[in-house]
């Protein structure tokens, strides 16, 4: 297994430079960039070649890969929308994220498949993802990148029996599963995600889950919350699983080292990296 970590992990504020640096400092081998709309963000949908580069070059100066990129942007242009222009803008969204991967050498890209809504049922939902990633795999192949198919909060995609379906029906060998474990903890068990989706996972999130709290805000820090983390090393361990694990958390607000720290640490206790 691999050291990774989220680029969403780090203050904004801080500057390429000092994301890269920090990175290699606490042992990460690489890092996961993401598109945004902001401006003054790494990447956004107006990057261009020239500034992919540079932001590559600085990660290579400091001994850190870019293995995969993310975007939030997805909630907000779903794949499954009523709106075929919304749609369209999610697919665009992506295919961008693939030019940017091949670019930076990333072999990875993070996508959520979709939303169920009141206005969008599951099985429009599922009809509208399939063809979606179905006609996205077709620029993933050519750029040999792999669609990370991430389980979110979504109402979609609830089992490990449905992401595996849902990956089989799209049928491609560039696309398998972002396993998200603080995600499926609330309705599900990570070793028998884990199990079941072994020879898909593309890359692993980690986060902690507060069942107590059991809403959105029982997102916490690792250890601050009540997954095995043993269990969910040993597992993968056990099922083969050799990609990177990479922690998804909102650095905190007045002492961000101290969590980032912290967090490698706790990682470096439970998981056996190469």
């Amino acid at each position: 297994m691999i050291k990774g970590i989220n680029a969403w992990c780090f203050p904004e504020d801080w500057g390429v430079e000092t994301l890269f640096k920090t990175t290699k400092e606490l042992g990460f081998r690489g890092i996961e960039l993401n598109v945004e709309e902001k401006e003054g963000s790494i990447f956004t949908l107006d990057t261009n070649g020239e500034e992919v580069r540079r932001v590559t070059e600085t990660a290579s100066k400091f001994g850190v890969d870019i293995f995969s990129i993310s975007t939030a942007m997805l909630w907000k242009y779903p794949l499954t929308s009523e709106n075929r222009e919304t749609r369209q803008k999610g697919i665009e969204i992506v295919e961008k994220m693939l030019e940017i991967a091949s670019q930076c050498g990333a072999e990875t890209v993070l996508v959520v498949p979709g939303l169920v809504t009141e206005e969008v049922p599951y099985n429009a939902a599922y009809k509208r993802a399939v063809e979606a990633i179905k006609k996205l795999s077709e620029s993933a192949e050519k750029k040999k990148i792999t669609i990370g198919i991430e389980n979110v909060w979504n109402k979609f995609l609830l089992s490990p029996m449905e992401m595996r379906g849902f990956i089989e029906d799209i049928d491609s060998p560039f696309v398998g599963v972002y396993l998200d474990i603080g995600n499926l903890v609330h309705s599900g068990y990570p070793e028998q995600w884990i199990h079941m989706l072994s020879d898909k996972l593309a890359n692993v999130h980690i986060k902690d889950f507060k069942g107590t709290v059991g809403n959105i805000d029982g997102f916490v820090p690792l250890l601050a919350g009540d997954i095995d983390w043993m269990n969910v090393a040993e597992t993968l361990k056990t099922n083969g699983y050799s990609g990177y694990i990479a922690p998804e958390i909102p650095p905190h607000p007045h002492h961000p080292e101290v969590l980032l720290k912290a967090t490698s640490e706790i990682m470096d206790h439970f998981f056996q990296f190469d």
